[in-house]
């Protein structure tokens, strides 16, 4: 078995971690690293934004270190374990459960920032960054999945937009009837169906699957077999795309807006987030036309299971010589009106009101995005969107998940049993992790 030390030294040659003096001896340059991941667009505003922060800022050089998101989590959690992360690094929020279980995985960016800076969020956003009393991350925007549908496809077919349950339900018949056996109405991977079954089963049960305030399963025995047979339903009635057929397509991960059967208007609706509108509509030919849906909600829920949470977050790393500056450089990547001219929304729309005004009033943000903006903030106003457990994303609950639902879908497992799994097998592993 290999030890700690062992696996860090594994890593380090996995990830070599070049020496970064951290104040140049000739120059008295301060040198501030700083990781993120992303597409090459994600890529270039940044380092023009860098470039800026640098001109206003004599005296400090930021070396940015980037990459895709494959393999990114990997390289932070070896950095980590050897004391070498960068000083500031874009993390997603489920990390937090994994970095810093106690609260001192990263700085404080309470004493950090300061009060002025951070009235510019919300008391419901710094929440999801506050780990035992400590504000371990600053969350940057906040995404949620919603039900976006081609509108002219749906209409080809002599369909309207489900509102409700029952009509998303009656959906896939009729829709494979008018356009053929390779039609559905609804796609998305694995993880998003399951997310979407989940939705139903907490307006249903007002259970999510992890208790948000501790490490256990909070599903009853008959939410978590629901869960399942909501699942089991869309597929069984021909509303969403089998996962057999998409891994039969390329991969059954392969992104929506790389499907021919969307891009053609074979496939009419896609549960996702919100921050990836323009990516889904991006490869639609001129025939469709993409909108947004309501979600939707069984009367009386007091919870809509609408998932959301911030869609990435800054923090600093804990061995950090230089907290200051390199608050200085998570305010200017949030807040900063000017940064944002580079910006735009490549990290999603902004939660900051100064950044978020500059694009609205300048048209960097489309009408489809400000529509599903508005549908998740209502949400979260009325109270029906409920933060999720911290842990539900945590890597292995999530590779958990996927292997039951995985046999689900293609038959290997019983409704009951894969219930029966999701309770006893998810409550242990919770208590590996906690």
């Amino acid at each position: 078995m290999i030890n700690r030390r062992q696996m860090v030294a594994l890593g380090a040659a996995l990830y070599p971690i070049p020496f970064i003096r951290t104040a140049d001896a000739q120059t008295n340059t301060k040198v501030l690293r700083f990781s993120w991941w992303g597409g090459s667009g994600r890529h270039e505003a940044t380092l023009k934004a860098l470039r800026l922060f640098e001109e206003k800022n004599p005296g400090v050089k930021i070396k940015a270190e980037y990459m895709g998101f494959n393999g990114y989590l990997e390289r932070l959690t070896t950095q980590i374990a050897g004391g070498a992360e960068p000083d500031v690094m874009q993390i997603n929020w489920a990390w937090l459960s994994m970095f810093s279980k106690r609260g001192n995985g990263f700085k404080d960016l309470l004493p950090l920032l300061g009060k002025d800076l951070l009235s510019n969020f919300q008391s419901a956003d710094l929440d999801y960054g506050m780990v035992g009393g400590k504000l371990n991350a600053l969350p940057v925007s906040f995404t949620a999945r919603v039900l976006l549908w081609n509108d002219a496809s749906l209409k080809r077919a002599g369909l309207e937009m489900p509102k409700t349950w029952d009509e998303l339900f009656a959906l896939g018949k009729p829709f494979r009837k008018a356009n053929g056996p390779q039609s559905y109405a609804l796609d998305g991977e694995l993880y998003d169906m399951v997310l979407l079954s989940q939705a139903w089963v907490q307006q249903q049960h007002g259970q999510a699957y992890i208790d948000p305030t501790e490490p256990r399963i909070q599903m009853s025995n008959q939410a978590a077999l629901d869960w399942v047979k909501t699942y089991k339903r869309l597929i069984d009635e021909q509303v969403a795309t089998p996962l057999p057929h998409r891994a039969s397509l390329g991969g059954a991960e392969k992104p929506t807006e790389q499907q021919p059967d969307w891009v053609t208007g074979q496939w009419a609706g896609n549960y996702t987030w919100d921050s990836v509108i323009n990516l889904r509509k991006s490869t639609m030919n001129k025939q469709q036309n993409l909108n947004l849906g309501p979600f939707p909600t069984l009367k009386g829920a007091k919870d809509s299971g609408m998932f959301g949470r911030p869609t990435l977050m800054y923090g600093i790393g804990r061995n950090s010589k230089q907290a200051e500056t390199a608050a200085k450089l998570i305010q200017f990547l949030a807040t900063n009106t000017e940064a944002h001219h580079s910006l735009g929304r490549t990290r999603g729309i902004p939660l900051a009101p100064g950044p978020y005004k500059y694009l609205k009033e300048n048209n960097k943000v489309t009408p489809l995005e400000l529509a599903a903006y508005d549908q998740i903030l209502s949400a979260r106003n009325s109270g029906t969107l409920v933060k999720p457990a911290p842990l539900f994303e945590h890597a292995r609950m999530h590779k958990f998940m996927r292997e039951v639902f995985e046999r689900v879908a293609y038959q290997k497992i019983s409704d009951e049993t894969a219930a029966e799994h999701l309770i006893k097998n998810g409550n242990a592993i919770l208590q590996r992790i906690k």
